[in-house]
């Protein structure tokens, strides 16, 4: 009996010491990630492929050039992302023959691919010129997120789009996110400049944030995905929950719509670079109280996707470093700016 309880309190104390051996290595890794929303590698040219001479680059703090704005992260692309810059181009195009008023640009961040990808890309800019596609090559990959980051930072746009290179999720279905970013941002205008009137009102002001959702086709993906995929999508939920808190049931839809207002205060403030990041623009967006709306979006899923089980491991890293970084006060909340 004795030796029981030896062996017990043994395994009690292994385990004491690898709980506060993770918790200070959580701790430690939050507090060197505490300056990650500072960029290390400020862009500022863009490069011409058809002159070769480089470009200023916008930033966000400065006023919208354009309406709308589309940000493609890119990495190992080469096969899927020319199809769907063709569906894209041909939306906005033909959307721009039909309203004068409506401009854009397409901003693709090479987040240092080792395929043909950033060669795909330039091939768009020399068909579609250098104001309507333009190009940001990491040179290493930094993630998904910086990658995104870095496009939303270096962008002209009033509305500030996000979407996947591999096109899962219909172009035609931002005008959804569109208009109810539109209505909420009306309201938002009217309630807080009652005396202003509605031509003073300029939808890039206003802090809005819009989010595409799957969550209306979870019971047929349940019956349709792999299995891992459903293992990771509910545990994922369950964890999101704990750290972000309710508001948006599928946080992880590589489509979301920002005003130029939101998108200035929520990327100065991200520090998650790869899987999580959507997870904190949720709890960025519940920090500075700007709405959110969560609009279901048609979506379908594309072969060659990097989401696997070894995702699991990386996601629930990165929600602990956010909880730590943010609930210890390592990670600061900064103002930006206006423009």
């Amino acid at each position: 009996m004795g030796f029981l309880v030896t062996v017990a309190e043994f395994g009690f104390s292994l385990l004491l010491i690898v709980f506060f051996g993770f918790l200070s290595v959580v701790v430690f890794e939050a507090w060197r990630r505490r300056l990650s929303n500072v960029s290390v590698e400020t862009v500022t040219t863009l490069e011409d492929p058809k002159s070769l001479k480089p470009i200023p680059c916008p930033h966000i703090t400065e006023p919208a050039e354009k309406y709308l704005s589309l940000i493609v992260p890119a990495y190992n692309e080469e096969q899927r992302l020319p199809a769907a810059l063709e569906e894209t181009m041909d939306y906005l195009q033909d959307r721009a023959s039909r309203d004068k008023s409506f401009s854009f640009e397409v901003v693709i961040v090479d987040d240092g691919s080792v395929d043909g990808t950033k060669r795909v890309a330039f091939d768009f800019v020399r068909k579609h010129t250098v104001d309507n596609i333009r190009v940001i090559p990491l040179g290493k990959n930094q993630g998904k997120g910086e990658a995104i980051r870095k496009g939303m930072m270096h962008s002209r746009g009033q509305l500030l789009l996000m979407l996947d290179a591999d096109g899962a999720t219909k172009v035609t279905d931002l005008e959804k996110l569109e208009n109810q970013i539109l209505a909420v941002a009306r309201e938002e205008y009217s309630i807080r400049n009652p005396a202003s009137k509605e031509m003073d009102f300029r939808i890039g002001d206003v802090q809005v944030s819009a989010f595409g959702s799957r969550a209306h086709l979870e019971e047929k993906a349940l019956a349709t995905r792999k299995w891992y995929r459903n293992f990771l999508m509910k545990g994922f939920h369950l964890v999101v929950l704990l750290a972000a808190g309710p508001g948006i049931r599928d946080t992880q839809c590589g489509f979301k719509m920002f005003t130029r207002a939101a998108a200035r205060k929520l990327f100065t403030n991200v520090h998650l670079k790869r899987w999580c990041f959507d997870v904190e623009l949720v709890y960025l967006c519940k920090r500075f109280n700007i709405p959110m709306v969560e609009i279901s979006v048609k979506w379908s899923e594309i072969p060659g996707s990097k989401v696997n089980m070894l995702s699991i491991p990386n996601m629930l890293w990165e929600l602990a470093l956010m909880s730590v970084g943010y609930r210890t006060g390592m990670w600061k909340i900064h103002q930006p700016r206006d423009a």
